[in-house]
């Protein structure tokens, strides 16, 4: 019956306290390993993970999928499978996002979780235990850090932006005039956070970025008044066959439509 089955449905909002819960335990688990040379290993195309990745990623597969067994789970560090796309909703996580800044003893990491519907995310977290800060989101109601709203800045006559250098040097002479390339930021997704508390205007994405890089952060953006797109101004969609995305770009205003220029002129 309709009723029952609608009521069987978590709204947003117990997804996002699901997400929270399991997102503070993960980073305390990370941390028990953070500057103290947890074991690395290198993947395939020399990227690495270490002990603490896998340690987090089993602690929150297993909490979340006990708690929602019928979301679909899909991690950097778990097997991928095609069980998932079945499912209605999607856990979207980065166990730790920003892992060579974690072994480096760099603390802008953090634990991405998301939650996943018809290929956009309905709720998102990025846990930064080491900044002791907690960033999340849900549809319409707005971006937190640590409880308090956020908020995308404007642009002003000077900007800040980050990502790789290449994509920066494209930029149109008028912009690249009052543009300053922030230092590397580890983590993609508390790259996009920054964007979103105000603290940078705008940044570009190389190609290859992955759901789990960036689902959580695109919601908080969003919800912080700024936007995530690719080189058409297309919002990503998440939780598909294919995890991974092209070059894209982040911030607000006419700022985004120049760099998004950028990126379409550079794929030409």
């Amino acid at each position: 019956m309709p009723e029952a089955e609608t009521a069987s449905v978590s709204t947003a909002a117990e997804d996002l306290s699901l997400l929270l819960g399991a997102a503070r335990e993960a980073g305390e688990i990370a941390m028990r390993y953070f500057r103290k040379s947890p074991e690395v290993w290198m993947k395939t195309g020399q990227s690495p993970v270490s002990e603490a990745d896998y340690a987090v990623d089993k602690f929150l597969r297993e909490t979340l999928t006990a708690a929602r067994p019928d979301y679909g789970w899909l991690s950097e560090e778990t097997a991928d499978t095609d069980a998932r796309l079945t499912a209605l909703r999607t856990f979207v996580v980065d166990p730790i996002d920003g892992t060579r800044g974690f072994i480096d003893g760099l603390d802008a990491w953090c634990v991405s979780v998301a939650v996943v519907e018809a290929g956009q995310p309905i709720a998102g977290v990025l846990d930064c235990p080491a900044r002791h800060e907690i960033f999340s989101a849900i549809p319409g109601e707005g971006a937190r850090k640590n409880g308090a709203p956020i908020r995308v800045r404007p642009v002003g006559e000077e900007i800040e932006i980050g990502g790789p250098k290449p994509f920066f040097d494209l930029m149109p002479e008028e912009w690249l005039q009052r543009a300053h390339r922030v230092a590397h930021v580890p983590s993609l997704a508390y790259r996009l956070a920054l964007i979103a508390e105000g603290s940078l205007d705008a940044t570009f994405v190389k190609p290859n970025s992955h759901d789990w890089d960036i689902a959580a952060a695109d919601l908080i953006l969003r919800e912080a008044g700024g936007k995530l797109v690719d080189a058409a101004g297309n919002l990503p969609s998440y939780a598909g066959a294919v995890t991974a995305h092209g070059a894209l770009v982040a911030g607000s205003g006419h700022l985004l439509a120049a760099i998004a220029g950028v990126i379409a002129g550079a794929g030409r």
